[in-house]
């Protein structure tokens, strides 16, 4: 029978065979995740003590999926119920997605759980789906007159000052919607991003937004989303989304001289190469239409 221990704030399986004693590290600090993954720890070296390998294995895609979620990752919590759900759903038999980017999303998620079994001696075949895993690049950023039009028009004043505070740190809709009041600082603010809690700066506009805003934006996702695109229908400004108000914040910066890396901070990027690969295009785009 085995049986957990902790080391180094680590947890452990312990496990005796034959007066022998075999530890592996369950790579968690958790203890409900370790209590987790013992069963599977603990299946795993018994097969090896009778020379029955992983590699015989050829798990149905219900369990190696169990697997993939049980597994240590470097995951946020947002990450792993993206793969929950996703991978929950394929098992469902619900269809991908008809939308591009979606669909894209769908496909990298199934697939990385496919090679993940395939790395680990799972599956003897990964059943990769076929199809485009980036989806379309989307390039839209709004003009200044565009930028102008949405401040001076957009009645609700509260909403238009969540599009300008938006606008002015580049922050996300869902960074912006978990504000309270103990997270603004002087010349900063604390939010959860994607990657975790992260640090926003405030520059002299976005300072003036939140100390003159006396109630904070308690907005759902999808209302800010199709809020958003009515008010700029409203005004004639077309195949926008909420989002490209931050893809216009950093390439507003870049084109002001301001290094690419600090741009990646501001926007809270986990690498300057994915500042890169978002702006790239639009500064080739640029490079092209400049005359002389």
């Amino acid at each position: 029978m085995a049986s957990l221990y902790k080391k180094r704030n680590i947890w452990y399986i312990s496990l005796s065979i034959n007066h022998n004693r075999i530890t592996r590290s369950l790579r968690t600090k958790d203890y409900t995740i370790a209590k987790s993954r013992k069963p599977i720890v603990e299946t795993t070296i018994l097969q090896e003590l009778i020379g029955f390998t992983e590699s015989s294995l050829d798990l149905p895609f219900p369990e190696l999926v169990s697997r993939f979620l049980k597994a240590s990752h470097p995951w946020s919590p947002r990450t792993y119920e993206m793969n929950r759900y996703i991978l929950t759903a394929h098992l469902d038999g619900k269809p991908l997605p008809t939308n591009p980017t979606s669909r894209a999303i769908h496909i990298r998620h199934i697939n990385q759980c496919w090679n993940w079994g395939l790395k680990n001696k799972l599956v003897k075949k990964a059943h990769i789906i076929p199809g485009d895993t980036k989806g379309e690049s989307r390039d839209r950023v709004y003009t200044e007159c565009e930028l102008n039009l949405m401040f001076s028009s957009i009645k609700d004043d509260s909403f238009n000052s969540f599009v300008r505070f938006a606008y002015y740190t580049g922050a996300r809709s869902g960074e912006i919607r978990s504000i309270s009041r103990d997270n603004v600082l002087e010349n900063s603010l604390v939010v959860r991003g994607k990657s975790g809690r992260r640090i926003v700066k405030l520059n002299g506009q976005a300072k003036e937004i939140i100390h003159n805003q006396d109630v904070l934006w308690n907005y759902s996702k999808d209302y800010v989303s199709h809020k958003f695109k009515k008010e700029i229908r409203k005004l004639g400004i077309k195949n926008g989304r909420f989002h490209d108000l931050r893809r216009t914040f950093g390439l507003n910066l870049i084109k002001q001289g301001m290094s690419i890396y600090k741009v990646s901070k501001l926007l809270g990027h986990r690498s300057v190469r994915t500042t890169e690969q978002h702006y790239a295009p639009l500064l080739t785009v640029e490079i092209e239409d400049f005359e002389l």
